[in-house]
């Protein structure tokens, strides 16, 4: 018997299935995943021994939790004692869980506070600092503070946009060079460069194509080195604040080089000129 809608009952809405609908599965947990830091986050997880060893003997580095294996730990004892600092003393697998898939963690995960960004109010009168346009890669900014700390640079100014975490990977790259080198982090780099200006910093832009030779300028502190990211070089308004623009003078057929390598180059340059000024 087909039975009668009662007038009184509401009929079904338009376009829709009349039967109750079930609830949406819920998404599936990704299996495998690592956990990851949140950028602006107030925990960062280092890793690598010497990241790590360099960070429990850096007075200005809050920390919070060591996670080691048992030899890792032995090694690490004294610099653990000095700060009274918790240890877990856990197998490799855990390390692993806890550090991004395929990092070289060698047994050793530090979980710390961020360091605190300096001002550039408080450059040093006399300093030599590093100037980062927009380098995003976090294994060419770690492998220019390992070289920065190497050659005593005063400091790093980099864009807040724009820029690697300065943890995980970095850190590792740094080889405990992040723990030496204040970093200044800045919304307008072009702002920021005419305010060094006006703090009587001499900025030299590096650049490939520059008309005259590093080895030929003239050069004083205090300074900055500004650096431009691989490909598309120092922005427009980056090289308008520069004092001037120098390049690497190269003597094989390939005049440009990778920018935490002509770093390096440029650091050993500017180093042996200041000294002997």
């Amino acid at each position: 018997m087909i039975r009668k809608r009662d007038r009184r009952e509401p009929p079904p809405p338009r376009g829709r299935d009349p039967r109750p609908s079930r609830p949406a599965p819920k998404p599936r947990e990704p299996q495998g995943d690592r956990p990851r830091e949140r950028s602006g986050g107030d925990v960062v997880r280092i890793f690598g021994f010497h990241s790590v060893d360099e960070a429990l003997r850096a007075p200005r580095r809050a920390l919070l939790r060591l996670y080691a294996t048992a030899a890792a730990a032995e090694r690490l004892k004294d610099a653990i004692a000095a700060r009274g600092l918790e240890t877990r003393v856990v197998g490799v697998e855990e390390i692993a869980r806890l550090s991004p898939r395929d990092a070289v963690h060698q047994g050793v995960l530090l979980e710390a506070r961020p360091l605190a960004p300096i001002d550039l109010s408080e450059l040093p009168e006399r300093g030599l600092v590093l100037v980062l346009d927009q380098i995003t890669d976090p294994h060419n900014v770690g492998a220019i503070l390992r070289t920065a700390a190497a050659f005593a640079v005063d400091a790093l100014v980099v864009t807040e946009r724009h820029s690697p975490e300065f943890s995980g990977a970095l850190a590792k790259s740094a080889s405990g060079g992040l723990e030496h080198v204040p970093i200044a982090s800045v919304v307008n780099l072009a702002q920021a460069l005419s305010e060094m200006g006006d703090m009587g910093y001499l900025r030299v832009g590096l650049d490939s194509e520059a008309p005259i030779a590093l080895d030929a300028v003239p050069l004083a502190r205090p300074l900055a080195l500004v650096l431009g990211a691989e490909g598309k070089g120092l922005r427009r308004l980056t090289r308008e604040r520069c004092d001037l623009l120098a390049r690497l003078d190269l003597p094989g057929a390939i005049k440009s080089l990778n920018v935490s390598n002509a770093a390096a180059i440029a650091l050993a340059l500017i180093d042996r000129r200041l000294r002997g000024a």
